[in-house]
């Protein structure tokens, strides 16, 4: 019965003293293979359960308003000629440099623009968008602050 509390808890985001108390990458084999059949248990009993997880009200949901609003303010400046993407770089940034070079050839390859925002230059924008860290990449939908691999960047431009 505890490994159906675990599982309804950790489904749940509920109980958190009772997942606190368990270290979770400690178990067993015969402990984890329990908790995975009670985890199935709960799923097949109530296999809406993640929906509904997921469907409800995000905490960050007025953030993530309040972001694509001033994204949207000024997006003649992020996104100019239709470019996918702006970037913020700064003069003392160690991954600029790199950043820039990867995001050239990716965007050569995808038939892709963007736009380089120096942080100094548009210090007032970047504080409006509170990016706070060169590189960072402003998407017409999102914002992600730090350097991006290539992978993820291509994954989010195609």
């Amino acid at each position: 019965m505890r490994a159906l509390g675990l599982a309804a808890c950790a489904l749940l985001g509920a109980g958190t003293p009772l997942v606190a108390q368990t270290d979770f990458t400690a178990l067993t084999a015969a402990e984890r293979a329990a908790f995975h059949a009670e985890i199935r248990a709960v799923l097949l009993a109530d296999p809406n359960l993640v929906d509904r997880a997921l469907a409800g009200p995000s905490p960050f949901a007025d953030a993530v308003d309040s972001d694509l609003s001033a994204i949207d303010r000024h997006a003649d400046t992020l996104f100019p000629d239709g470019a996918a993407l702006a970037v913020f770089t700064s003069p003392d940034c160690t991954d600029c440099d790199r950043a820039l070079e990867e995001l050239a050839a990716l965007a050569q390859e995808l038939g892709v623009s963007f736009t380089i925002l120096d942080m100094v230059d548009h210090g007032d924008l970047a504080a409006a968008l509170e990016l706070d860290m060169a590189p960072s990449y402003v998407f017409p939908r999102m914002m992600v602050r730090g350097h991006v691999p290539p992978v993820v960047l291509r994954r989010y431009l195609e």
